[in-house]
């Protein structure tokens, strides 16, 4: 009975993942009762419920716009992208956090990354999947957007290579290919998991198409392994290069707060700034929902919160330098457009970017604040809603007061602006709540390992060299 008891205790201490009392099949017990219970909590169903609301405000939205064109928008002259351009380098950004998480930091061998991958992973494709309905419904004509592919055509129209939204559509697409094949490919072992549990004869079928035969032989796991470090190292440039050829859709103009080299590592740092926050903001509930404490501990969340100040902080740097920039450079436009930021029509915007990305995250450099889970739920908040307000004063504050003055006029979204930026919230909400109930949101085999090696570690199994 006490021998029992202190292998119990052992396999408690298998490291800084997981609390005490965690052993190999508990974990795969946990994680996969999310999924095969036969009742989902309430919090699970309103959610849902909202974000079908939601849903039907996208829909709405997007019918109306096709039926009468983006003049439905709050389009004018000097601001011809608007709330378009805006959502979309947001949802881009929060879609950093997963490749980050799941490729950086897998390839740093990073284990408290385990228990949180996954999801953030999924993150990743439905955020990325919302950023491109933006530029698509911004087309003016969306049914054509096979134009800006290089195909075969007969008239002899190529896409237009020096265009930004061009180069969009090449990182954004092979962001979104590459994601989803490093997200099925560490899911197929689960898969396997989830086709040897289920109960009923469908779930068996579906899971046993979607784990493609695996076995877990030691052939598999080599082939997987491969696989999934090849895919790590080919996704790693990728977090740098998407956002920087977003950002270059700014910095290749000549309008005065945009034309600056520093728009690259300050969208990247930006853009996992706010994927980390938006990481924060779902997962926080969903391990106090479903009981994943044990799994998801304090100590996976405190690494978030510090990789988070620490992209806060260059975020704020880059703030800092836009000011610095405007000044030292003597250019006169680019000084009024840093003035016209903090004094003009879109002031307390600005300021209320200031505090809700630079001064109120400084709270993360205290120890309590960052093992406090609703103090980081709130913060993660307002940094999400402060990133919005990053990209809505760059786009707006630069065009609506440009080079002539006979064309300035200010901006503000319609209610068809709204409804389709709130509607995407919708739709990746639901594609979460989806994802929570039929896909393990945690991979089972990874903590599965960790566990093991670091039980053998313990128990004084392993080899000495």
């Amino acid at each position: 009975m006490s021998d029992s008891k202190d292998k119990d205790s052992i396999l408690g201490q298998a490291g800084p993942l997981l609390d005490s009392g965690q052993t190999i099949q508990s974990v795969g017990d946990k994680v996969t009762s999310v999924i095969f219970r036969k009742k989902q909590p309430i919090p699970w169903f309103v959610v849902l419920g909202i974000a079908s609301m939601l849903l039907g405000s996208l829909t709405l939205s997007v019918v109306w716009l096709l039926m009468k064109g983006t003049g439905v928008w709050g389009l004018n002259i000097p601001n011809a992208w608007g709330f378009a351009i805006v959502n979309f380098v947001w949802w881009i950004g929060i879609g950093h956090a997963g490749t980050l998480i799941s490729a950086i930091l897998f390839l740093f061998k990073q284990q408290w990354r385990t228990s949180i991958n996954r999801f953030a992973e999924a993150m990743t494709l439905f955020a990325v999947a919302c950023a491109g309905m933006f530029p698509l419904l911004h087309l003016g004509r969306p049914w054509v957007f096979y134009w800006l592919f290089p195909y075969p055509s007969t008239m002899g129209v190529w896409p237009q290579f020096r265009s930004p939204l061009v180069w969009d559509v090449f990182a954004v697409s092979t962001y979104l290919t590459v994601s989803v094949i490093f997200w099925y490919t560490g899911l197929i072992p689960d898969l396997a998991t989830m086709r040897d549990r289920a109960k009923n004869k469908v779930g068996k079928i579906v899971a046993g198409i979607f784990a493609m035969g695996w076995r877990g032989s030691a052939r598999h796991w080599h082939r997987y392994e491969v696989a999934y470090l090849l895919l790590a190292g080919l996704s790693t440039p990728l977090v740098v290069s998407v956002h920087s050829v977003v950002s270059l859709d700014f910095a290749v103009s000549i309008m005065p707060g945009w034309h600056t080299t520093i728009f690259p590592p300050y969208f990247v740092a930006g853009a996992i700034y706010s994927g980390f926050a938006m990481v924060l903001t779902l997962m926080i509930p969903v391990r106090s929902i479903y009981g994943l404490k044990s799994i998801v501990t304090m100590r996976t969340i405190d690494n978030m919160a510090k990789i988070m100040l620490a992209t806060g902080l260059m975020v704020f740097y880059g703030y800092l330098n836009e000011i610095f920039f405007a000044w030292y450079s003597g250019n006169k436009y680019e000084s009024f457009m840093m003035l016209n930021r903090m004094t003009g029509p879109y002031a307390l915007q600005y300021w209320m970017l200031i505090l809700c990305n630079g001064i109120i995250p400084q709270l993360l450099w205290f120890r309590k604040v960052r093992q406090n889970v609703i103090s980081l739920f709130i913060i993660s908040i307002i940094v999400n809603i402060g990133m919005w307000l990053e990209r809505y004063i760059i786009v707006v504050t630069s065009l609506h007061r440009d080079f002539i003055p006979s064309s300035w006029d200010n901006y503000a979204g319609t209610i068809w602006d709204w409804g389709l930026y709130i509607g995407t919230i919708g739709f990746f909400l639901f594609a979460m709540m989806l994802f929570i109930r039929w896909v393990p949101m945690i991979p089972i085999f990874e903590i599965r390992e960790i566990i093991h090696a670091k039980t053998k570690k313990t128990l004084g199994t392993e080899k000495k060299p």
